[in-house]
């Protein structure tokens, strides 16, 4: 596996933070942090097919009909007033 150096500026509070969490799962800091990245870019990976699948499947149609009909004969609600400086 090739590997690659990467000089990471953190706050002192992040690094304390990563140090304590590294050393309750008995790893190594660099391990710990490519974990913590790993999944970060595997949630993420997973959020943008989810949402292309949903959007591959949508109704273009349908929406924009549903999305004219919002806020149609709708008056203003008690709190829905913007709030003053």
């Amino acid at each position: 596996m090739k590997k690659s150096n990467f000089a990471l500026r953190l706050q002192p509070s992040l690094m304390k933070g990563l140090k304590k969490a590294a050393a309750e799962d008995d790893t190594t800091l660099n391990q710990y942090i490519n974990i913590a990245i790993a999944e970060k870019l595997s949630a993420r990976a997973t959020a943008e097919e989810f949402f292309a699948s949903r959007a591959y499947k949508a109704d273009r149609t349908k929406a924009l009909r549903l999305l004219r009909k919002l806020g149609k004969d709708d008056t203003p609600q008690q709190g829905d007033e913007t709030p003053t400086a």
